[in-house]
């Protein structure tokens, strides 16, 4: 009987105040005038009894279930003490223990013995048991593998392979690797059977829904995520004696750093939070507390187009130092960095191939890297580097290229290990591909190809005529060697032999702004393609550099957000970059566009791996940059009130730096995509497939902080016709009602 249906339930919900009021007769009137009076609450007790014993069976039917009596049975005995583990002391010789994990096979030798193996660690090292006994082996084959078990028994030393003894110890030994001992079980126990309907095997491929089975699973993946690990552990070690490890904030305040940002509703009607792009104010904050030196494994969120290298919700290793400027940071990372390839450069780790030169990285600013190779993060493994021959290019191909009017016309060259035929092969498939697309739809000109092959006319450059061919090498001859490259990669570059592709591209006569040029991606994704058919052999080093003296500003595009100023361009790294030298102090009230920044990116591969800067340490300055430059509006400005609170109390000079972290061991265990080294990744929409977020919310939960969804277009569309439908049929109702009556 619920509370509703019982007449005493309904006298109590009923006022207090009128309740007082009844006497002892008025309440027995009552409650003979409710419904189902005339049955009193007690009448129903042999009822209850009953529905109470079917419940007792129902009970007793899940107290016999096999899954109640394992799940019991795993609190009979203690979790040990002590249990198998990779590195076992060899005073547990000849003791009980216990082996727990899964169990990975079982190997029946007759019905009174059998083998198996139990996973005894993350790394999946596989312990051997063995199994004595027909009752007992019954039991051992009656798990399902991969079920989490208990096998308790004496720990014995295995013979040598291919002997009958065992090894002798020498007596400096004090432990006993895994593989020399095995446990001859005495008591075996279930602790988590693997369900009828769940489907497991090693060479079994499981979906992004089952991520932990893929990480049981996976090999490549877990080594992966143990290498994450460590390497995390290691820099702490490394900077803790140094630096102070403070976590800031996750929920921030929405602030115009230069990337779109979540919100977090609350429920004070019109507020919401805003989850960090990074630490940024904060740790500058940090550095007018009196922190010196600074570092977390910081949370960051940002709400931008997802690509393999990109995650909505990603880990950046941040660091920030008080009396500081970019040279002495990028000197920081740069030591951290090569002790990292030191230290995990032993055998059996994943960067046993890799070596990085004691010389410092190579150091390129921002224009150099634009020019000679198209990017603002430098690929070093494609040596052909780009150059502007605007020189040597005839009128006619000039105007083949583009409709541009005196427009730049630069090159690049690859060399291609393979003869003229294919390379022409190569270019054919590549163009013919959706990845050409863009290059073909570009405003500036579609690109040209020249393909050398002496035994071609004009050897193979016959657009370029023969006088414009003599100058075009006469011109490769005669290039510089940059510092970066060794000898026989420029004699490679300042040469022409048969088969070398030669790209052509116009552009506009402007000066460099973004990341990249169309040449410069058209020059990497031929250079991939041809990695991939085999015509260029693969470099597998890793070519670090850093890439400096960024201009401090940017014109405004579609993409980026910017920081919300009125001005027509932003601050290239964020509002808070210093300029790099007094003269671009002084820029900045004469022609701020040419103003460069203490900003400083670090490359590999061609892929940034982080990014830092010098920081505006000064509140008026701060505030000049902000209002005067970019042109924020008073209201955006005072978003940054707190910032510019702390440094006017005196902030010290600072300097700080962010590594993606994420990207960083994607590089080391050399993997193109981050989230194959993130435990929980979402996927390309930006969705966890696993626990299926992000979820659907009602108007009912948003009601709470005073949110509501919006109607969709055709909701609208249809609403406003049922609308005009009633407003059509009340006029017509009106009309009706106001005739005078008909005579008869």
């Amino acid at each position: 009987m619920n509370f509703a249906s019982c007449p005493f339930g309904q006298l109590a919900s009923r006022q207090s105040r009128s309740c007082l009021r009844y006497s002892t007769w008025n309440r027995s009137m009552l409650l003979a005038s409710l419904p189902g009076a005339q049955r009193r609450c007690f009448q129903f007790t042999k009822r209850r009894m009953a529905e109470d014993e079917g419940d007792g069976k129902a009970h007793k039917s899940i107290a016999d279930a096999d899954f109640w009596k394992e799940y019991k049975s795993s609190f009979a005995k203690r979790i040990p003490g002590f249990n198998i583990r990779p590195q076992i002391p060899k005073a547990k010789l000849g003791e009980e223990v216990t082996a727990l994990g899964s169990l990975t096979r079982i190997s029946s030798i007759s019905k009174e013995l059998c083998f198996a193996g139990i996973n005894i660690g993350t790394n999946g090292q596989e312990f051997q048991i063995i199994c004595r006994g027909n009752e007992r082996c019954e039991q051992l084959r009656s798990i399902r593998l991969h079920s989490s078990v208990s096998v308790k028994g004496k720990l014995i030393q295995k013979p040598t392979p291919g002997g009958t003894q065992p090894r002798e110890l020498k007596p400096a030994e004090k432990f006993f690797d895994y593989k020399e001992v095995e446990l001859v079980a005495t008591e075996i126990l279930c602790l988590n059977s693997v369900a009828a309907d769940v489907h497991i095997s090693k060479s079994h491929s499981f979906p992004p829904e089952s991520r932990h089975l893929q990480i049981r699973f996976d090999d490549g993946l877990k080594k992966r995520l143990l290498v994450r690990s460590r390497v995390a552990s290691y820099i702490r070690r490394q900077l803790s004696g140094q630096f102070m490890e403070i976590e800031t904030p996750i929920l921030f305040k929405s602030s115009p750093e230069g990337a779109r940002e979540f919100l977090v509703p609350t429920r004070k009607p019109g507020y919401a939070y805003a989850l960090p792009q990074s630490p940024q104010q904060y740790k500058q904050i940090l550095m007018a507390s009196g922190i010196r030196r600074y570092f977390q494994f910081a949370k960051c969120f940002r709400d931008e187009d997802l690509r393999a290298d990109r995650q909505p919700e990603f880990t950046q290793l941040d660091l920030e130092m008080a009396y500081s400027d970019g040279r002495i940071v990028m000197g920081k990372i740069e030591y951290l960095i090569k002790s990292i390839y030191t230290h995990f450069s032993e055998p059996g780790d994943p960067l046993k191939k890799k070596s990085l030169p004691d010389s410092p990285f190579i150091q390129m600013t921002y224009e150099e890297a634009m020019s000679k190779h198209g990017s603002d993060k430098p690929d070093l493994r494609i040596t052909g580097l780009i150059h502007r021959i605007d020189d040597v290019v005839p009128d006619t191909l000039r105007n083949m290229l583009t409709s541009i009017k005196e427009p730049i016309i630069e090159a690049c060259k690859l060399r291609l290990e393979c003869e003229p035929g294919r390379v022409g092969e190569f270019v054919k498939e590549f163009m013919d591909s959706p990845e050409a697309e863009p290059f073909i739809k570009n405003a500036d000109g579609t690109p040209g190809f020249c393909i050398y092959d002496f035994r071609k006319p004009v050897e193979g450059l016959p657009t370029f005529g023969f006088e414009g061919a003599e100058k075009l090498k006469s011109f490769y001859s005669e290039l510089p060697r940059p510092e970066y490259q060794n000898e026989e990669v420029h004699r490679i570059n300042s040469s022409f032999e048969d088969g070398d592709l030669l790209i052509i591209q116009a552009r506009e006569n402007l000066p460099f702004s973004g990341g990249s040029t169309v040449l410069g991606k058209l020059r990497l994704a031929m250079y991939k393609a041809a990695v991939a058919e085999g015509l260029i052999k693969p470099d597998p080093d890793h070519h670090y550099l850093w890439v400096a003296e960024f201009p401090m500003f940017t014109l405004n595009n579609d993409t980026d957000p910017g920081q919300g100023g009125t001005s027509g361009f932003s601050a290239t790294h964020h509002p808070f970059t210093a300029p790099l030298s007094p003269e671009d102090v002084d820029l900045l009230l004469t022609d701020p566009l040419k103003a460069k920044a203490d900003h400083y990116d670090l490359v590999v591969n061609g892929v940034e791996l982080g990014g830092g800067s010098r920081r505006i340490h000064n509140a008026e300055m701060q505030k000049f940059v902000m209002r005067d430059i970019i042109k924020m509006s008073e209201e955006r400005m005072n978003d940054f009130s707190h910032l510019f609170e702390a440094l006017s109390s005196g902030c010290p000079p600072h300097a700080g730096f962010a590594i993606g972290f994420d990207r960083l061991i994607a590089v080391i265990t050399g993997v193109e995509s981050v989230k194959d080294v993130i435990f929980f990744p979402k996927s390309s929409k930006g969705e966890d497939m696993m626990v299926r977020s992000p979820a659907l919310v009602t108007n009912e939960e948003l009601s709470r902080y005073h949110l509501h969804l919006a109607p969709s277009e055709a909701e609208e569309a249809v609403a406003e016709a049922e609308v005009r439908e009633e407003a059509e049929a009340e006029a017509k109702a009106e009309e009706i009602e106001s005739e005078p009556p008909s005579q008869a």
